[in-house]
């Protein structure tokens, strides 16, 4: 949408809807919308559901979310027009209600825990890393009616912790949230006509990938009839390489998933794949016997898997400590200069000719006027947050035995402290570090319950209490940003945020449910759930009681220490800017590839290729449709997984098996093939 308006104030955006009359908040949340997000949101659960478990990896929804929205309503109202039926116009404030109820009810999947915290819990995940016990208090296995009723209890917390900061935010400091300016700026040119024309474009292009996924993946599966089976598993580089993991894997998730991912993500979990899978681990397994025991389960934290995920805590640790403080020292830094700019502007408002009178743009004029009109009030918030937390430090430990009610309350004493913090920092800079306070969370009070009072599923609880409240806080604040960009009502972005929390309350603890059993399937290597290793390593580590292989703490903290030093490279390449910055790897990208095989990140650098080469060649195509492919791969894929589960639970394996070996092995087989044959005539 080019921007139009008044020379003299610049660009106006909300001039081109300055003839159309705001509804009220209570025409923006309609049923319709209700109806689509309901659809979308199930949909959703249901891919990052699948992401959750499998990489750990998840990209923003926001954008996908809008665009879908807008085709669904579009489509509906076009459809009743066609038939005669009177309807309401579709409005820009309808699809940020679409947009902001599917993204509170799919975050959850990820934000929820449902891939890390509470699949730490039970015993599948416990036998995995072979931790010691496997039953017992701190063993808790994930039944549905309880885990609805946890979510229901912790999930509606954060959106009232971050109400009263939003003006503070929002139109004091005029934070930027940046993917929630984006979905706002795209949901603006959606309602015009020239926005309309390539949204249309962008949905056929998105269901054609999506469908051209889903079937590819269908396509796929019936080849993998048994282990090691399947198009999936092509030797693309070797044998040699394909048994340490080396091989062109071609999951649309994956391809979709680099194609969103930073470039810099993408190469550093390569390099970080390389590195570990194609150097560290060969090297650390010849010594199996010597520096830990050659009898041990496959997994067992006190082999060499111990290695891999305290190797991948150290650099992940190291990376979010780091990272913590240097976004405390900025959040502050930020809140001075606004102050100091606040201060200033007061003093020439003393002076009438020391500025002119309209400071303000006409946009900003009107956004901040529809933004504090419809407020939700601050008192009716904290009252709702103290009530809640009140009911969730009563509740909570009648549903895990394992934490007692000063627990969870001291949870919710400092979770808006940290749900401020990350709030104010993802308004920065797009910075979320939910997941670094997670972890800090899980020692701190995994230390305070102690191994015999159950200690690590009490601080898994705890982490799933404090995560709820930062990442919600987080993402409503980005809503309201979207929301102020686009006219919508405080009033309707809150019910809908309501509305959508509710429906994930629901959908995704059962689409958790048939994930769940799959993954509890002996022998599955398909959802190697990362994250859920690492947090209940984590939380064995706070009560102290797991002994670790030779030279495996040392090596955790010689990665903790370099963790810190890279990310003090680069904070210093970036502030003097060299040019070196751009080439200094991520930390957290390559400790996440010491847990996932290396076709994962593989996939994810075909997927960088891919939009490299397009934006080359089509800058301004790969800029608006490259999004957009990349979420019909992810969704295609996504979508599959739910039936493969289903297929999987009753017992309907693939007809065909299709498996690569090396030719001697073929001679082999071909020599007993023929044997069994003469012997059958």
């Amino acid at each position: 949408m080019e921007p139009i308006g008044d020379p003299r104030e610049g660009p106006s955006t909300e001039r081109a809807f300055e003839e159309q009359t705001i509804p009220p908040w209570t025409e923006q949340v309609t049923p319709r919308a209700v109806v689509a997000s309901l659809v979308l949101g199930a949909a959703f659960s249901g891919v990052m559901m699948n992401l959750v478990f499998t990489s750990g990896i998840v990209p923003t929804l926001n954008i996908t979310a809008g665009l879908l929205g807008f085709f669904l309503l579009k489509a509906w109202t076009r459809l009743l027009d066609k038939l005669g039926v009177f309807y309401e116009p579709f409005t820009r404030h309808e699809n940020v209600v679409v947009q902001t109820c599917v993204v509170a009810c799919a975050s959850m999947t990820y934000s929820g825990g449902f891939g890390s915290y509470l699949l730490a819990m039970d015993h599948r995940t416990a036998e995995k890393i072979n931790t010691g016990e496997v039953h017992g208090r701190n063993v808790s296995e994930p039944t549905l009616p309880r885990i609805m009723a946890f979510y229901f209890l912790i999930s509606f917390v954060g959106i009232l912790a971050i109400i009263p900061m939003r003006k503070t935010m929002i139109i004091r400091h005029r934070l930027t949230f940046p993917s929630g300016s984006a979905t706002a700026h795209l949901i603006n040119s959606f309602h015009t006509p020239y926005g309309a024309m390539q949204a249309k474009k962008q949905v056929s292009l998105m269901i054609q990938s999506c469908l051209g996924s889903f079937f590819v993946s269908i396509f796929q599966w019936f080849y993998s009839g048994g282990p090691h089976c399947g198009m999936t598993f092509f030797p693309s580089f070797g044998l040699a390489a394909f048994n340490r993991g080396f091989y062109l894997n071609l999951n649309g998730t994956y391809v979709g998933v680099g194609m969103i991912s930073p470039y810099l993500i993408n190469i550093s979990m390569l390099v970080g794949a390389i590195v570990s899978w194609g150097f560290m681990w060969p090297y650390i397994e010849t010594k199996e016997g010597s520096w830990y025991a050659a009898d041990l389960q496959e997994g067992s934290l006190r082999g060499i898997n111990g290695y891999k995920v305290f190797g991948a805590i150290g650099m992940i640790l190291g990376d979010g400590i780091f990272q913590l403080v240097v976004i405390m020292v900025r959040t502050l830094q930020t809140m001075r200069h606004h102050q100091l700019e606040a201060a200033e502007a007061l003093r020439s408002f003393s002076d009438a000719n020391a500025v002119p009178r309209n400071v303000l743009s006409f946009d900003d004029r009107r956004r901040t006027q529809v933004f504090l009109r419809e407020h939700v009030p601050g008192t009716l918030a904290m009252g709702g947050y103290a009530a809640l937390a009140l009911l969730s430090t009563v509740a909570i430990p009648h549903l895990y035995g394992q934490v007692r009610h000063y627990h969870v309350a001291t949870a919710y004493v400092f979770a808006p402290l940290l749900a401020f913090c990350n709030a104010y920092g993802t308004g920065v800079a797009e910075t979320n570090f939910a997941a670094q306070y997670s972890k800090l969370v899980i020692l701190l009070f995994a230390s305070w319950i102690g191994y015999g009072n159950g200690g690590v599923v009490g601080s898994l609880v705890i982490c799933g209490v404090v995560s709820s409240v930062v990442s919600t806080a987080s993402d409503f604040m980005s809503d309201f940003k979207t929301g102020y960009l686009t006219l919508t009502s405080p009033r309707a972005l809150f019910v809908s945020q309501v509305i959508g929390t509710g429906i994930g309350c629901v959908v995704n603890p059962a689409v958790f449910t048939v994930f769940h059993h799959f993954y509890e399937e002996a022998g599955n290597k398909i959802y190697q759930v990362p994250l859920a290793k690492i947090y209940r390593a984590i939380a064995v580590v706070g009560v102290g009681d797991l002994d670790l292989p030779r030279h495996c703490l040392s090596m955790s903290v010689g990665f903790f220490v370099l963790a810190l030093a890279v990310c003090a490279l680069r904070e210093a390449a970036a502030h003097y800017k060299w040019r070196a910055r751009n080439f200094i790897p991520s930390v957290t990208g390559m400790a996440m590839s010491f847990l996932l095989v290396p076709a994962v990140a593989i996939d994810m650098c075909v997927g960088s290729l891919v939009l490299y080469l397009w934006t080359r060649s089509d800058r301004d195509g790969a800029q608006a449709f490259g999004p957009v492919l990349a979420s019909g791969l992810i969704c295609g894929d996504g979508l599959f997984s739910i039936p493969y589960a289903l297929l999987a639970r009753y017992g309907v394996t693939p007809p065909i098996c299709i498996r690569f070996v090396a030719r001697e092995q073929n001679d082999k087989l071909d020599a007993y093939l023929a044997t069994v044959l003469e012997k059958s005539r």
